[in-house]
């Protein structure tokens, strides 16, 4: 049996939030390894707090170049974050990052997981847009892990009163994902390149917090928890 391919973008935010989490990270190994022989797994690593770090120190700079650069420490913070998830997966996962679809393709072939991180500079991206490209190159789901339980109307990070959306159109979450122009380090679930892809491209994909319990109720087929975003 061909084992089915799933993209999973993995925000920064639970990577690193303000250091290594090793406890959400084992948790999400444990996830993944489980259910390795149903599916193959790419995960796509945002650069979060350390990309971030490095996004605001260039952001006073008048420098013509600045977006560029601040894109390309960005894109460095992912590949160090995805380098990092290799070690830590061991035996489990690829050694050395790719840097194109093809590579991802055939590290696949041998592994079960992949790590990756964004794979080329792209204007007005984060590696949210990456993921959404991935998934449509393998004709799969999209699953986007965050630091809150799925979609919002509002950050509820920073809203009480924000109310979750378990499910919503390609195009509405279009146009909530593009009420806002894109800046470096954004920190909307989706960026505004991945929700065009998958609108475009009619990709399902799914939105999970960090409870890793929902991530391997979506695989085992059982209700989970999270935001659905789809026709």
């Amino acid at each position: 049996m061909k084992k089915k391919v799933i993209v999973i973008s993995l925000g920064g935010s639970l990577l690193v939030p303000d250091k290594i989490d090793v406890k959400f990270l084992e948790e999400f190994r444990k996830v993944l390894i489980k259910n390795k022989k149903k599916y193959k797994f790419v995960v796509v690593c945002g650069g979060g707090g350390t990309a971030r770090t490095y996004i605001n120190g260039l952001e006073k700079e008048s420098n013509s170049k600045k977006n560029f650069f601040q894109g390309l420490l960005g894109i460095a913070s992912t590949r160090l974050n995805a380098r990092f998830m290799t070690y830590f997966f061991g035996k489990d996962a690829n050694e050395g990052i790719p840097k194109n679809m093809k590579e991802i393709k055939n590290l696949l072939r041998r592994n079960p997981v992949v790590f990756c991180g964004a794979l080329r500079y792209a204007k007005n991206e984060t590696s949210d847009g990456t993921s959404a490209k991935l998934a449509n190159y393998f004709n799969c789901d999209f699953i986007n892990l965050t630091n809150v339980r799925g979609l919002h109307d509002k950050n509820p990070k920073e809203f009480k009163d924000a109310k979750f959306i378990p499910e919503i159109s390609w195009r509405d979450f279009f146009k909530m994902a593009n009420r806002t122009k894109f800046r470096p380090g954004q920190h909307f679930v989706l960026d505004q390149s991945a929700s065009k892809i998958i609108m475009e491209q009619k990709i399902l994909t799914y939105i999970l917090g960090q409870d890793m319990r929902q991530l391997e109720n979506f695989l085992s087929g059982k209700k989970f928890i999270g935001s659905k975003i789809s026709g």
